[in-house]
């Protein structure tokens, strides 16, 4: 219980611990945000990190002065689209011996059912909208490694879906971060970004394993 009191108060406080950690650490914040979205986007066993909280967050941050709004874009960009190059790889070598594969710690069946379905009826525009969409948005492109679409098809849409992405996300952040209502309910708005997609995400698992098989 103390854990989960101690995790309650470190995501509530989140925007005071970053902008702690951007005014000790300087440049290297780059490095961490780079690594966050290179591992959420690139490793498809990592579907679960905040991205678009962090996003909104290093957005309202940089508002304040202690991010360079334009190194973080660039950055968390050039993460993105690197990540998703990894995961296409990923998923290519892999191949279709993956749909045999059952469920497990390292291997979430039910979220690579879903992206796959998603993949199957709305082609290469899921890469794009399932950037906006946890757990599709790390399993779309693998899925679209293991359907073997073409590099350049795929890149198209990889760098398409990382611009929108990550620009809107943080610019959103950016642009209101400095409202005193914003300003005064950040935490909350944080914390709303993970638990939603959080509770949304276990009503699918849920579900799925309710189903006949």
């Amino acid at each position: 219980m103390d854990s989960l009191i101690a995790l309650f108060q470190h995501l509530l406080h989140a925007d005071q611990y970053l902008a702690a950690f951007v005014a000790g650490n300087g440049v290297w914040v780059y490095a961490v945000l780079f690594a966050v979205i290179f591992i959420e986007t690139g490793v498809v066993v990592m579907p679960f990190l905040p991205g678009d909280s962090l996003l909104f967050i290093v957005g309202a941050t940089a508002a304040t002065g202690l991010l360079d709004i334009s190194m973080a874009l660039g950055v968390m960009f050039a993460a993105a689209v690197l990540g998703n190059q990894t995961n296409y790889t990923i998923g290519r070598w892999i191949g279709p011996r993956v749909f045999h594969w059952e469920n497990s710690r390292w291997f979430n069946k039910q979220g690579f059912d879903k992206s796959h379905a998603f993949f199957e009826k709305y082609g290469g525009v899921a890469l794009i909208a399932g950037r906006f969409m946890p757990f599709v948005r790390t399993f779309a492109p693998f899925v679209a490694g293991v359907t073997l679409m073409t590099r350049r098809r795929f890149t198209l849409f990889d760098v398409s879906g990382a611009a929108l992405w990550i620009g809107s996300v943080t610019l959103l952040g950016y642009a209101i971060g400095n409202l005193p209502w914003v300003k005064g309910h950040l935490p909350w708005i944080f914390l709303a970004m993970i638990i939603i997609p959080a509770v949304a995400a276990l009503v699918g698992v849920l579900r799925q394993k309710k189903r006949p098989a």
